[in-house]
C-alpha cells in the first residue's frame, strides 16, 4: 500500500540541520503516526513520502519555502516587560501567544522584552532521513478529524 492521500502512515525519521546537527529524531520511541494529505507534516515532507510504501527508506532536503518558511522580521518585536507580570523571563523561554502561536524570548531589558513568533527552524534547510514503517487506509472518523486516532495518534 502506498501513501496517498487519506492514508495513515508511521515513520520512523532523523531530523538534520545544514550541519549534520540532529534535531529531532523518533529513534528510541515510536513510530510518528500522521494522516497523509491533511497538512499535519511540512509541505516538503508530505511531498517527499507520497507514494512510498511499508519498508521504503528515503532522505529528503527540504527548503524552508517548503518547510517552517522564511524569517519574517514583522513577529519580531519588543513587549513591556509588565505584560509578563512577575514571572522571571529569560533569552530562550517560549509563551504561547495569541491564536496559539509560540514566541520566543531573544532579548530582555529592564523594560522591555524582545519576542520572535518565527518558528525556530525558520530560514533553515532540513534534511531529514525517514523510513516508513506501516501504511494502512485511514478510517472515517480519523479523515473527518484530519489527524490519526488511536496508537501513535490522537485520543479524544
Amino acid at each position: 500500500m502506498q501513501i496517498t492521500k487519506h492514508k495513515v502512515a508511521g515513520i520512523h525519521y532523523t531530523l538534520r540541520d545544514s550541519n549534520g546537527n540532529v534535531l529531532d529524531s523518533s529513534e528510541g520511541r515510536t513510530p510518528l503516526y500522521y494522516l497523509h494529505g491533511e497538512g499535519n507534516l511540512i509541505p516538503g515532507m508530505e511531498e517527499g513520502l507520497e507514494g512510498k510504501s511499508e519498508g521504503d527508506k528515503l532522505h529528503l532536503d527540504v527548503d524552508p519555502e517548503k518547510g517552517y518558511g522564511r524569517r519574517d522580521p514583522q513577529l519580531i518585536g519588543e513587549v513591556p516587560r509588565n505584560a509578563f507580570g512577575n514571572q522571571q523571563v529569560e533569552v530562550g523561554m517560549q509563551f504561547e501567544a495569541n491564536h496559539g502561536q509560540v514566541i520566543t524570548v531573544t532579548q530582555v531589558g529592564p523594560d522591555t522584552v524582545t519576542v520572535d513568533g518565527n518558528h525556530p527552524l525558520a530560514d533553515q534547510s532540513l534534511h531529514f532521513d525517514v523510513e516508513v514503517v506501516e501504511v494502512r487506509n485511514a478510517t472515517p472518523e480519523e479523515i473527518a478529524h484530519g489527524h490519526v486516532h488511536g496508537p501513535g495518534g490522537h485520543h479524544h
